[in-house]
């Protein structure tokens, strides 16, 4: 049977650190070395999941920025990009607007994805963006106003705040049509990402695509938050690593070792082990 092996990173496979630990990567790398399909689906860009997870031999085209794009690591491309309408995005953007919570809008320039924003007040987020543009090179881009920035190729929107302020927000994205959005705790800092995108988008439909692109007949997949819920839901085995928030756990068939204690990699070798004993 081919079975891929998909993964969350942030409080899934990588640790409270915010990195992939050696025995992680050395069990990961034993295992693909070996014939196992391994991938995985996050919120995060190219720009920090591809020297996040260098050290690993993912050898299947990963998710990115919940299903925005599918990209392949070892061709370093785009395989395919889920875009906003304008008509969508102007919408968007005046919704953030009416709650004054700052936004960064994420659109491709030709094959670079460039982040553009108007202002970053907010510590949480002037946090993520030096964080991006220092460690990880993302080309951001200041502009008087985000409707001058988006185009037909805008991808992506992304705010880190309080819940409160940005639950009115999601309702009223929630009423737009053509795009989705995935709202949930940071992992790092307890503020809450709300990131909006094509209803075309998801970490669902990239697993959909992978599977019957690849011909992949049983997908097991890891996840922590509740943007894992879709992935889960297109997945055959629901797997939860210990940390994970309780909506995850029970939407889980089983619950693994925590993030902090390789839990991803070890139940991987214990599958492995049991398998090659049969």
């Amino acid at each position: 049977m081919k079975r891929l092996y998909i993964t969350d990173l942030d409080g899934t496979l990588l640790g409270s650190d915010g990195s992939i630990s050696a025995k992680t990567a050395d069990i990961v790398n034993r295992l693909t070395q070996s014939g196992m399909y391994f991938t995985f689906a996050t919120a995060r860009s190219v720009y920090s999941a591809k020297p996040l997870t260098a050290g690993l031999g993912i050898n299947v085209p990963c998710i990115l920025m919940n299903g925005v794009s599918i990209y392949d690591l070892k061709a370093d491309g785009y395989i395919a990009n889920q875009y906003i309408s304008a008509d969508a995005s102007e919408k968007v953007i005046e919704a953030f607007r009416r709650e004054d919570a700052e936004v960064f809008l994420y659109r491709f320039n030709e094959d670079i994805l460039t982040c553009y924003y108007t202002k970053v007040t907010t510590r949480v987020m002037q946090s993520f963006a030096e964080v991006r543009k220092n460690r990880y090179n993302k080309p951001y881009v200041q502009c008087a106003d985000l409707i001058d920035a988006a185009n037909e190729r805008t991808v992506y929107y992304t705010a880190l705040a309080e819940y409160e302020r940005l639950l009115p927000v999601k309702l009223a994205v929630d009423g737009i049509e053509g795009v989705d959005c995935a709202f949930y705790e940071d992992t790092y800092t307890g503020k809450w990402f709300l990131e909006v995108f094509s209803a075309a988008a998801s970490k669902s439909n990239g697993l959909r695509y992978l599977r019957e692109r690849y011909g992949f007949e049983e997908v097991v997949a890891f996840g922590d938050n509740l943007n894992d819920l879709p992935m889960f839901a297109q997945a055959d085995i629901k797997v939860a690593v210990g940390n994970a928030r309780e909506e995850i756990k029970a939407a889980a068939d089983c619950i693994i070792g925590t993030n902090d204690d390789d839990g991803v990699a070890e139940y991987l070798l214990s599958v492995h082990i049991y398998q090659d004993n049969l």
